[in-house]
């Protein structure tokens, strides 16, 4: 891996250490999270918006927090489990959503992921997806290719790495993904405005890298998200040659919202013919 330097007007980043102090977090943080997963119960309490929230998310969320704060004390730090003491927001900031699928946890269904990523100037340029109960770790390197590590996960060295692209999709016979939990029926709409397939169902941010792996061609959302939701798969996805678009105008999803909060989107391989709204 070869550091890069930031483009002026960002701000000064070691990718190095950054790609591995991502990985080692979110690693530590996977352990946690499959203790917890694998106890015979454990308690869900209900957030303010009524979603669900485990031990597990607030032992990861403390594990990354700590970790990235320790590592990087100068830049801004968004997480889920904490956003309510967020009360600003620049365009360049760390942004961690520690246990994104609760539901897919509670539900032990295994398609949850630990997910950490750098925003610079709206866009996420480095990110982690682990998926621990599925062995599968995606990450951005200092370069910005995105690449898949298989092996034993250790957290003081790299396992094998593969360098991942997205499809050269067949606009007639695309590959559709969509999630587990959040499918309805204008999502089918839309879908069916396509030639596809085949559909997979994924939860979490996982379904960003199908299609950074090219498994899947495309991923419309509409429905609610938060940009930690999202941030580690886009940038996965970028590092792997894909893109991310807001669904009502086609123009780059971006980052540094006032509430946090994601319009509508289209995660694809950039060769599918997209679909108006």
């Amino acid at each position: 891996m070869t550091t890069q330097r930031m483009p002026k007007g960002r701000s000064s980043m070691d990718y190095e250490k950054l790609v591995s102090v991502m990985r080692a977090l979110s690693l530590q943080a996977g352990d946690k999270i499959m203790e917890i997963y694998g106890q015979d119960d454990f308690e869900v309490e209900a957030k303010s918006d009524n979603s669900p929230v485990t031990a597990a998310d607030k032992a990861a969320d403390a594990i990354i927090s700590d970790g990235l704060r320790a590592a990087f004390p100068d830049v801004m730090l968004v997480t889920e489990e904490q956003s309510a003491t967020h009360i600003t927001q620049g365009k360049t900031f760390l942004i961690v959503d520690p246990l994104d699928g609760t539901k897919e946890f509670i539900h032990r269904r295994g398609d949850f992921t630990v997910n950490i990523a750098l925003v610079e100037d709206g866009t996420p340029t480095r990110g982690v997806v682990y998926a621990p109960a599925k062995s599968r770790m995606f990450f951005t390197q200092a370069d910005g290719q995105t690449v898949e590590e298989t092996g034993d996960f250790d957290k003081e060295t790299v396992g094998t790495l593969t360098p991942i692209s997205v499809s050269d999709p067949n606009n007639s016979a695309l590959m559709v993904v969509a999630s587990k939990s959040h499918r309805d029926q204008a999502t089918d709409d839309y879908i069916n405005k396509y030639a596809v397939k085949d559909m997979k169902s994924a939860g979490s941010s996982l379904k960003f890298c199908l299609i950074a792996t090219g498994e899947a061609d495309i991923y419309p959302r509409l429905g609610r998200t938060m940009e930690w939701d999202t941030a580690a798969g886009h940038a996965v996805l970028n590092g792997a040659g894909g893109a991310v678009v807001r669904f009502d105008d086609q123009t780059p999803l971006t980052y540094g919202k006032d509430d946090y909060a994601n319009p509508f989107f289209i995660a694809y391989a950039p060769d599918v013919a997209l679909k108006s709204a």
